[in-house]
């Protein structure tokens, strides 16, 4: 797997690089915003992993940069790393609703299952983010009710579901049935307005579409 690695601080650069060769990916890293641009353009990953805030702004350079290359290449798959929980960052990231995308706090990549873990099923297609990020997107509710109208067990099923999860593993994770969790999925739809689809990834991309909202 061909990696994209955009990150400014040395030392973390250099961990996520030696971490990523040792799980069998080729690596191509870069420290800020106009190399990223570069790289995206001409080294054809098939995965980006970025940090949001990248030299020379420190803005969300690496974020635009991401974004741009995913309008030129539709579908590339981008794995954005955060310091902090960001609302802004997930919707513009989720907003093209391709799927193939992540946002993981940058504490998260200190597990390297977890991380590897994260950028396989984002180059795969996936959605993964990050918990804390789902759980504030929950927190902040809906002003129809509608948010509010879920049982407790429907948002566990729901903040899994948006961590990209798939019903088997939700029904793992939470020691229910399959059949319980497509239960559980159903009433959440329901409640929430959104027609249910047999792909999982859009299914995840239209809860926290509507969360965002």
């Amino acid at each position: 797997m061909r990696v994209v690695l955009a990150e400014d601080l040395f030392l973390l650069r250099d961990g996520l690089v030696r971490t990523l060769r040792e799980h069998g990916c080729e690596v191509i890293a870069v420290d800020n915003g106009p190399a990223l641009h570069r790289a995206l353009a001409e080294e054809a990953p098939d995965v980006a992993v970025v940090d949001v805030r990248l030299p020379p702004t420190f803005t969300d350079e690496g974020l635009q940069a991401a974004l741009a290359a995913r309008k030129a290449r539709p579908g590339l798959p981008v794995l954005v790393l955060s310091q902090y929980v960001d609302q802004l960052y997930a919707q513009e990231l989720l907003g093209g609703g391709e799927g193939a995308v992540g946002y993981l706090l940058k504490d998260r990549v200190t597990d390297t299952a977890q991380f590897i873990d994260a950028v396989r099923r984002v180059a795969a297609g996936g959605t993964v983010m990050d918990p804390q990020v789902i759980a504030k997107l929950l927190s902040r509710g809906d002003a129809r009710g509608t948010i509010g109208g879920l049982t407790a067990r429907e948002r566990d099923v729901l903040e899994l579901m948006a961590e990209g999860r798939s019903n088997a593993a939700i029904a793992a994770a939470l020691h229910v049935s399959e059949s319980a969790v497509a239960k559980h999925t159903a009433g959440i739809f329901t409640k929430l307005g959104i027609g249910a689809s047999e792909d999982d990834n859009r299914r995840v991309l239209a809860v926290l579409a509507y969360l965002r909202h």
